[in-house]
């Protein structure tokens, strides 16, 4: 792969501005580091060039620093030490928007739970064993190929596993990654040519994809003779923060910068190429607002871009200003005339994302300048639903302060206790029926919240509406109560708790059919 040449113009200009934003989160990206001193140099540089004088929010950073582990889960330690360092200095209590399981373990490393709301119940713990010593998967991790030859030696060995990894991007099969993607993405050179030699392992689309993440040139280069590159690609190479990698694929294969995933890897470097090479002022100005950084977005407001102007899915700079809680931004954005009603293609105005993603900071700066706190989007869904979804309990605290219809329902006639019942948002759940929800509300199946607990396994859920006065025995329109969908989708503990609270097992639905026989055919 040959070193790619960028033309000084706009790009070195800009990229000259904001070095230290670019090289810090290069440095977080690209850290390969345990050692302790070496961390501190780092956090140092995160302190003094990213909150300290830029002003971003600490939760914000930690947000950044948590969300980078499933990229580079060979460094997950340290980057719970940045983050922890950063908490610990700055007071911060919640950290919004970041993978459960990344939050799981920081909880696990230090006993804080960043989310409250974060159901750690859920993990599944025991696919953490890349993390010990003595696993295959550590033997890749380290590129250890001693190790790894003992392990493919072992009676009984499967050279055509895969296995699925939470700390681990989101795997396309059903099935997970195989080992020498695992390799691919660890850049284990020694270990992926083993198994291509010894088993001619196949190179998947994966390969090649995970090697844009792993940065080893040589898997890269031996991929790129089975599997041609793709979007998939270019969103690892920008997550690399590999600006070489980035700038091959947009010239050796025309595949375009995408800068929503700039903007969420935080590669401002890539952002300024993209801007560099097509000159583009009212295309790059919305994604702007993703690196919370004013400056940034008033140098494309100098030079004319529409405030307003959205990309081809409808979002706004203040749309994403929302969904990245910058504060900074969103009032930076009003101030020159933003339209806090803007809507996107899914009639989502700003509030909706700030729901969605839990940005109290900015649902805050919305609501002081009139936002209508009831707006809807294309499906009847108003903030408080994306805050029940979401598990966004400051949002939803916030929203019923300002008086937001508890009770209202989207086009499927459900209510944000539906959404908080299904999504086994008990926290949102509790405070929902503290401020009045109507817990016998029925949506367009005649389902009630305790029908959604008992499809949907939300066992503390249904012992809270219970405790409140459910029916337990309420039918939907199909003649089904709750324990019966306990019954169909083999959820035992519901059940259990269902019946011991009264619930009749000989109920029968529309089609006759009693839980008996519900149960009978999912074995309870």
């Amino acid at each position: 792969m040959s070193e790619q040449v960028i033309h000084p113009s706009k790009y070195s200009e800009l990229r000259n501005i904001y070095k230290y934003y670019i090289d810090s989160y290069i440095k977080l990206y690209q850290l390969k580091t345990e050692n302790e001193e070496e961390l501190n140099s780092i956090y140092k540089m995160i302190k003094t060039e990213l909150i300290d004088s830029k002003k971003h929010l600490p939760q914000n950073i930690v947000r950044d620093i948590l969300n980078i582990i499933p990229y580079n889960n060979r460094y997950i330690k340290s980057y719970l030490i940045l983050a922890k360092l950063i908490s610990d200095d700055y007071h911060v209590k919640e950290v919004h928007s970041v993978e459960s399981i990344s939050n799981y373990m920081f909880y696990k490393e230090y006993g804080i739970k960043l989310n409250i709301c974060d159901n750690f119940e859920k993990i599944k713990t025991e696919n953490l064993d890349i993390l010990s010593e003595n696993t295959i998967y550590r033997a890749i991790m380290k590129n250890d190929k001693e190790k790894f030859i003992a392990f493919t030696e072992l009676e009984g060995f499967d050279h055509n596993q895969r296995r699925n990894h939470d700390l681990y991007p989101v795997c396309s099969y059903y099935e997970g990654y195989s080992l020498l993607e695992l390799c691919c993405y660890h850049g284990a050179a020694d270990c992926f040519k083993l198994l291509r030699s010894k088993f001619n392992s196949e190179i998947t689309q994966s390969c090649l994809d995970l090697s844009f993440l792993g940065g080893n040139k040589e898997i890269m280069s031996e991929c790129l003779k089975y599997q041609k590159p793709y979007e998939k690609c270019m969103e690892y190479a920008i997550t690399s923060h590999n600006i070489d990698f980035v700038t091959f694929l947009m010239n050796e294969y025309n595949i375009k910068i995408d800068l929503y995933f700039c903007g969420k890897y935080k590669n401002l470097e890539s952002f300024l190429v993209y801007y560099d090479q097509t000159n583009d002022v009212n295309i790059s100005f919305p994604y702007s607002a993703m690196f919370d950084i004013p400056p940034l977005c008033e140098y494309f407001l100098s030079l004319g871009a529409y405030i307003n102007e959205t990309n081809k899915y409808g979002k706004a700079a203040l749309h994403f200003a929302a969904e990245f809680n910058s504060k900074d931004i969103a009032e930076l954005l009003i101030s020159y005339g933003a339209n806090i009603h803007e809507k996107d293609k899914d009639e989502k105005i700003a509030l909706h994302y700030a729901a969605k993603f839990n940005s109290k900071e900015v649902a805050e700066v919305l609501i002081s300048y009139g936002t209508i706190i009831n707006e809807k989007d294309y499906i009847g869904k108003t903030a408080l639903h994306y805050a029940a979804k979401f598990n966004s309990k400051e949002i939803a605290e916030l929203l019923i302060s300002h008086g937001i219809n508890i009770n209202e329902k989207n086009e499927n006639v459900k209510t944000a206790l539906h959404y908080a019942t299904e999504y086994d948002s008990k926290e949102i759940a509790e405070l929902l029926i503290s401020h009045g929800a109507n817990i016998h509300e029925k949506d367009k199946d005649g389902k009630t919240a305790l029908h959604y607990a008992a499809e949907f396994n939300s066992k503390e859920i249904a012992e809270l509406l219970i405790s409140y006065g459910a029916n337990i025995n309420e039918k939907d329109k199909y003649g089904m109560a709750a324990l019966q969908y306990a019954a169909e989708y083999n959820l035992k503990e519901i059940a259990k708790l269902l019946i011991s609270h009264g619930a009749n097992i000989n109920e029968k639905d529309h089609e006759g059919k009693n839980t008996l026989q519900y149960t009978t055919k999912s074995n309870i």
